[in-house]
């Protein structure tokens, strides 16, 4: 099992344990640990793997922190848990701050068993940043995030590497994070910026209420723009790709033209796409949307069902498929319940891939 897998492999266990995670003990048990482990590090080794290591830190004596991960005999990584769903960013991880000053570790995480947040000294040598570098969210991660994560894994753990990128993904973040905020309000100054190089006039009250709406109209259509462009390029690339199987089944023409792929059902088939990539080809993985679901196929042939979505505004299910052509069908909350599917999924990709009818 690579990487990638072992993580969503202790995602797709969440939802069944979160009503069983009200302390913080059992958040590492169910969590913490197997997460450590999936990056590699022995969690019965202390000497890879310590818990509740102590350091005395000024007059405080007998402080604690709730991991540290080791390498030649020093601390590389400190972590500091909450309990499952606590929110990371209404607290302060004194302990993880505190003991960050007086080891040589160079990384801090806070996290409350899903949400992992890194930090390193950036901005002032040897004091803990405010702000983490990276965000890693186990239930809702894209495959630059796991790349990233993965930098910290035992067999590639190198700090130079990490603090390389550490600047570029923190002030990255934090851009993106500014833009976002002016996508949906932009402030006064940031109007004022956009119109003066568009526009010659006086900028009155009036011109300056007008400038805001347009900044937030030009932002959401360069946004949609850039969104339709993607999925053109994905149903492109489907498209060739089904025009080399050799059983197509295409809807009728003005059935098809009352289909629309919502950008939830794409999402969804990146997902199980994803899933697949380890038993099969991604390019054998295809989507084909009908008025009542959309459906996801192997190798484009409509006797090849791998699953299907039935989405509306009230409701999500899912369908799986067995060797039998027959469906068992599942309601989510969320497409991140698609991780609890990962079997289901792959034994009827793996099925087809045998070449058996």
């Amino acid at each position: 099992m690579d990487f990638l897998d072992q993580l969503r492999l202790i995602a797709s266990r969440v939802p069944n344990q979160a009503g069983h995670l009200q302390t913080e003990e059992a958040t590492k048990n169910a969590l913490v640990l197997p997460f450590i482990k999936a990056l590699g590090f022995d969690v019965f080794d202390p000497t890879e793997v310590r818990p509740e290591l102590t350091a005395d830190v000024g007059v405080k004596k007998g402080e604690k922190v709730d991991y540290a991960i080791f390498r030649d005999g020093k601390p590389i990584i400190i972590m500091e848990c909450k309990k499952y769903g606590t929110d990371l960013r209404k607290i302060q991880a004194t302990q993880l701050f505190r003991y960050f000053t007086v080891t040589e570790t160079r990384f801090g995480v806070l996290t409350n068993g899903t949400q992992y947040f890194f930090y390193t000294d950036l901005d002032q040598p040897n004091m803990l940043d405010a702000k983490p570098f990276l965000e890693f969210n186990l239930l809702d991660f894209k495959d630059q995030d796991a790349e990233e994560l993965k930098k910290f894994t035992k067999t590639t753990f190198d700090i130079s590497n990490i603090l390389l990128t550490a600047t570029d993904l923190k002030y990255t973040k934090e851009i993106q994070r500014v833009l976002n905020e002016q996508l949906h309000n932009p402030t006064e100054e940031f109007v004022r910026l956009l119109a003066g190089k568009v526009y010659s006039g006086r900028m009155t009250h009036v011109v300056k209420d007008q400038f805001s709406q347009l900044t937030k109209r030009a932002f959401q259509q360069l946004v949609n723009d850039k969104i339709n462009d993607r999925l053109k390029v994905a149903l492109a690339d489907s498209v060739a790709a089904s025009a080399e199987t050799t059983e197509p089944v295409m809807p009728p023409q003005d059935e098809e033209d009352k289909i629309i792929t919502t950008p939830e059902e794409w999402e969804a088939f990146y997902i199980v796409r994803a899933i697949l990539r380890q038993v099969v080809d991604p390019k054998r993985v295809m989507i084909r949307d009908a008025q009542s679901y959309c459906g996801v196929l192997f190798d484009n042939n409509n006797r090849k069902p791998i699953c299907r979505f039935y989405f509306s505004s009230k409701q999500k299910t899912v369908g799986v498929f067995d060797a039998h052509k027959a469906e068992t069908r599942k309601s989510i909350n969320d497409l991140t319940e698609l991780y609890q599917l990962v079997e289901n999924l792959k034994s009827i990709a793996t099925f087809y891939t045998k070449g058996q009818q």
